[in-house]
């Protein structure tokens, strides 16, 4: 029997190598999936590669008749940019054009896909997010990632179900993230054996982390859970983490003299007004037998790892588009 194959959108991104790495060592025949040149990218571990210039239907009929995959995971899209038009393309349009081209095949393949806790928008704190909240999200983010997730539950000819992630943690962290940020300053400054200065906009909100490595482990549990076809689950902690109480952790693990500055206002386009954030994941242990396995702490500890002691390419320093 030959091997199952997967193709992962956005591959090489963060999110996406831990899905491809997961993948992989689950026996797929796993190929990351980007825009950038072969020679360009190192892709994961036991990880092919292919190119895809631009997502368009046609190009990818073609990448899905020529591989034939049993499973597609998008892990592509766009984060925090202020180029609307971008997010568009990257978070919703892309979609579209996956999901049309997957149902036009005689044998649709199984579709992932990486929604965002940033779909719901603002919530009430101290309360858990179920997946039945109605989602009103604020920001352009939040918007066209919701875009997609409906365009992939409305597509009634693939078999797809939507993984609702929320903020992820975890070695490899990109520095367009607060963690990963963080933890390159603090490397910088223990590199020049100095005092890391951390000029951060008001640490005020309360989010729910999810280690990387247990949403690649999700993405492997939703690859076969029949029963989750056609749903949005929930993929979290479980649990609401002030921010600020996050970065002095990562201070702590990493040993280096630090002195941290709150200034300004939240960023706009990031999560202004949304001040709490926790998933209910219970949904997620009944259709998907999963449950997260590792602690912000050890999370923190892996990403600091990574950033002081691994090679340097463990910290992206790209853009946030993943594909």
């Amino acid at each position: 029997m030959s091997a199952r194959t997967a193709l992962v959108l956005g591959g090489t991104g963060f999110v996406g190598r831990h899905v491809c790495a997961a993948l992989a060592g689950d026996g797929y025949r796993t190929l990351a999936v980007g825009r950038r040149p072969a020679g360009a990218v190192a892709p994961p571990p036991d990880t092919g590669y292919r190119v895809l210039t631009e997502p368009t239907v046609a190009a990818l009929g073609t990448l899905l008749d020529r591989e034939r995959p049993d499973l597609v995971v998008n892990a592509a899209g766009t984060v925090w940019q202020p180029d609307p038009d971008r997010m568009a393309r990257d978070n919703a349009e892309l979609v579209t054009a996956l999901v049309t081209t997957a149902a036009a095949r005689p044998a649709p393949p199984r579709l992932v896909q990486l929604g965002s806790v940033h779909e719901y928008g603002p919530t009430p704190a101290g309360e858990p997010i179920a997946e039945d909240r109605p989602e009103a999200p604020e920001t352009p983010y939040g918007r066209t990632k919701l875009r997609g997730t409906r365009t992939v539950l409305a597509a009634r000819d693939v078999p797809a179900v939507v993984l609702r992630i929320s903020n992820v943690l975890g070695p490899g962290a990109p520095t367009g993230s607060l963690p990963g940020l963080v933890a390159a300053a603090l490397a910088q400054a223990r590199l020049g054996d100095t005092e890391a200065v951390l000029e951060l906009s008001p640490l005020i909100a309360r989010r729910d982390f999810v280690d990387a490595r247990d949403v690649g482990a999700a993405v492997l549990c939703a690859a076969g859970a029949a029963e989750a076809v056609g749903r949005v689950v929930n993929i979290g902690s479980g649990e609401s983490t002030g921010v600020r109480e996050l970065v002095a952790e990562l201070v702590r693990i990493s040993g280096v003299p630090t002195r941290v500055v709150e200034r300004g206002e939240q960023e706009e386009t990031r999560s202004r007004s949304m001040n709490w954030q926790q998933l209910d994941v219970s949904l997620a242990a009944r259709l998907l037998g999963w449950r997260p396995r590792r602690t912000v702490t050890a999370s923190l500890a892996d990403l600091w790892q990574s950033v002081a002691f691994g090679p340097h390419s463990m910290v992206s320093q790209g853009p946030d588009s993943t594909l």
